[in-house]
């Protein structure tokens, strides 16, 4: 089954809300403790796009299977070219092109929109699939911060993975000043 991948709308809050719920109260993908409603995940996507940040989602069949964004990486003004992604796939749909679809499509994106590094951080080393997903596009493992945070019980390792977008740093940006 073909993978569409597309811009979020409003409409697609409550799947991606239900996606995300998973992670929080079964995995360690994202260190938040409490499942955010719509209301609050429908702000943060907003708050994203409003920013000029990519969101996109992965549709099959007319379902939202997943959803990827980028995100600033750091406020300061230096980390003004970098961006941190996230990708998220129901776990129906895992093992499925779903992933690569949504990451293919949010590196693209990025570069477009003049990014020059993209960061990953994934949960812990133990998200093996998360860290191919990440290697078959080009990031490389630059470190793993040991007992970074703590969920269900245990200190949870952090993997960190990065790719040059465009150029990346082998030139200055067009729009540095």
């Amino acid at each position: 089954m073909p993978v569409h991948i597309r811009p979020v709308t409003v409409d697609d809050m409550p799947a991606i809300t239900a996606i995300y719920a998973v992670e929080v109260t079964d995995l360690v993908n994202t260190y938040e403790y409490d499942v955010p409603d719509t209301a609050e995940m429908t702000r943060r996507m907003q708050d994203i796009c409003a920013r000029g940040f990519p969101y996109l989602v992965a549709e099959r069949d007319g379902q939202v299977v997943g959803y990827a964004y980028a995100n600033t990486y750091r406020s300061r003004i230096a980390y003004q070219w970098t961006v941190e992604n996230s990708v998220y796939v129901a776990a129906a749909a895992q093992g499925h092109g779903v992933g690569s679809a949504l990451l293919g499509a949010l590196i693209d994106a990025c570069t477009q929109r003049g990014y020059r590094q993209m960061v990953a951080v994934i949960g812990e080393p133990s998200n093996t699939a998360s860290i191919a997903l990440h290697e078959r596009f080009g990031f490389t493992h630059v470190g793993t911060f040991v007992g970074l945070g703590r969920k269900h019980g245990r200190w949870l390792d952090t993997v960190q993975m990065q790719r040059p977008l465009g150029p990346g740093n082998t030139c200055p940006p067009d729009n540095e000043g």
